[in-house]
């Protein structure tokens, strides 16, 4: 992005600014203390009709929405101050410029969520009176835009286009305003499945019958912000979202999903008056979907944990590599159990391997946290420095805490066991036959500890080393 153009949007940025107070950045937490005020503002307003003024308050309105939601011009105004139409506006309208992305926000759990398909899920959901059927659900949330984005890509030079995502990073963590995405931009990014996925599960869990949400406020803050305890993912509540794709593979069928895109394709062309007919190979897409959104665990990427830049000329691997090493940090001792914890300790880890051991980067692949997410480390591409002797033929993944008396927790665990390894194998990184040793069996070490190695001699893959 040229010089020029950074300065235009740094002002803007600017104008957005002074219209809005401070607190208010593009977090999720912030979009909640907005929808608190309006509710406190307009006490008499149902949740469904909250949705409804916000959409009116942000301009967002097309035929394809009012198909299944009907026209917004009898919906009540909400009372708000200018400083919050300004913000209401800047974090629901969605759209990419070059390498940015607007209407999105960072949720707590370190996944970015576009505002508009989570919460016209919602809003279908509350609308609703034919359960278990929710018209619109499944188009207003993902299925419009993943079809129009499989459409967009079979047009356009399959070399400089993408059919999803990508994801990208913030200009600041704690206090993010400007969203930055790391690739190509294509019609469905991962924030757009994000909220996509948020809004079909809310959105159905609103519907049920004689399910009364008290405040729309409520529902958001109990989704995004579960604090976990000690025990984990493994203790928590279903309905969070650290439990995000686990959640949509349930709710949701291959078949279903299919027949939607192609609906959704097929109205959204009588409605705006789409003149291009192309066929759509959905089968390539939704292969990719699923693959990278519902076989592969969500990964933090080194710019969201804050790393450090890479040391000396990283080496590539040549995928698909034969093994899979099992790693614990034993320090940091305790599991991570929210972003914040587990990118303090990923940071920690950086410093520790590059500073005190002279490596040039944190040396495992992958890292597994105890809040639900893989965090990057040198990842797919670049070998790492986990397993001496070993670095160039497996992968090294490390899990955080000490386990020599104990063992992660079940969900912790499935993420490496299961969706890793599935992810890898299916993904050409990893051999079909690969095998699985802990840090121990190839290098003179108590690591993954003594309880945890125990654990995964029961695994699917592991193997005694062949001498």
């Amino acid at each position: 992005m040229d010089l020029q153009y950074r300065w235009m949007v740094f002002l803007g940025v600017l104008v957005v600014q002074c219209f809005t107070d401070d607190s208010y950045t593009k977090h999720m937490d912030n979009f909640i203390k907005v929808v608190e005020i309006i509710e406190s503002e307009n006490p008499e307003l149902e949740p469904l009709a909250v949705l409804r003024g916000l959409r009116k308050a942000a301009g967002i309105d097309t035929p394809f929405i009012q198909h299944y939601l009907g026209p917004l011009s009898d919906t009540q105004s909400l009372v708000l101050k200018a400083t919050l139409t300004d913000y209401i506006s800047s974090v629901l309208k969605h759209w990419v410029v070059q390498d940015l992305e607007e209407g999105v926000v960072l949720t707590a759990d370190g996944t970015t969520v576009a505002l508009t398909p989570l919460l016209l899920g919602l809003e279908a959901g509350l609308k609703s009176t034919s359960w278990p059927n929710v018209p619109g659900l499944y188009p207003l949330s993902l299925t419009k835009n993943l079809a129009l984005s499989f459409l967009q890509h079979s047009q356009a030079d399959p070399s400089t286009s993408s059919r999803l995502g990508p994801g990208g990073c913030w200009d600041n963590v704690r206090a993010p305003r400007v969203f930055s995405l790391s690739g190509v931009a294509s019609l469905a990014t991962d924030a757009q499945i994000n909220g996509g996925m948020d809004g079909m599960i809310l959105g159905k869990h609103v519907a049920k019958p004689n399910k009364r949400m008290l405040t729309l406020s409520s529902l958001l803050r109990q989704y995004y912000n579960y604090q976990l305890t000690s025990a984990g993912l493994d203790a928590a509540p279903a309905l969070i979202s650290q439990l995000r794709r686990s959640n949509f593979r349930k709710m949701i069928s291959l078949v279903s999903l299919k027949k939607q895109l192609a609906r959704s394709l097929s109205i959204y062309r009588r409605l705006d008056g789409y003149r291009n007919k192309q066929k759509v190979d959905m089968d390539k897409g939704l292969k990719e979907f699923v693959h990278s959104y519902m076989d592969c665990p969500a990964i933090i990427p080194r710019c969201m944990w804050e790393a450090q830049p890479y040391r000396g000329t990283p080496i590539l691997l040549s995928p698909p590599l034969s093994f899979l090493y099992i790693h614990h940090t034993y320090e940091p001792s305790q599991p991570c159990l929210t972003f914040q914890q587990c990118s303090r300790d990923m940071r920690s880890m950086q410093r520790f391997h590059q500073d005190d051991r002279g490596w040039d980067d944190i040396g495992y692949s992958f890292v597994a946290g105890s809040d639900g997410y893989l965090y990057e480390g040198r990842g797919w591409l670049w070998q790492g420095a986990h397993t001496k002797g070993h670095n160039s033929i497996g992968y090294g993944v490390s899990f955080i805490g000490d386990y020599m008396s104990s063992i992660p927790s079940n969900r912790t665990m499935d993420l490496v066991r299961n969706q890793l390894a599935k992810c890898a194998t299916e993904g050409g990184k990893l051999v079909s036959n690969f095998i699985i040793h802990g840090h121990r069996q190839v290098v003179n070490t108590s690591c993954p500890g003594d309880a945890f190695y125990s654990e995964i001699q029961g695994w699917e893959h592991f193997g005694e080393v062949k001498t």
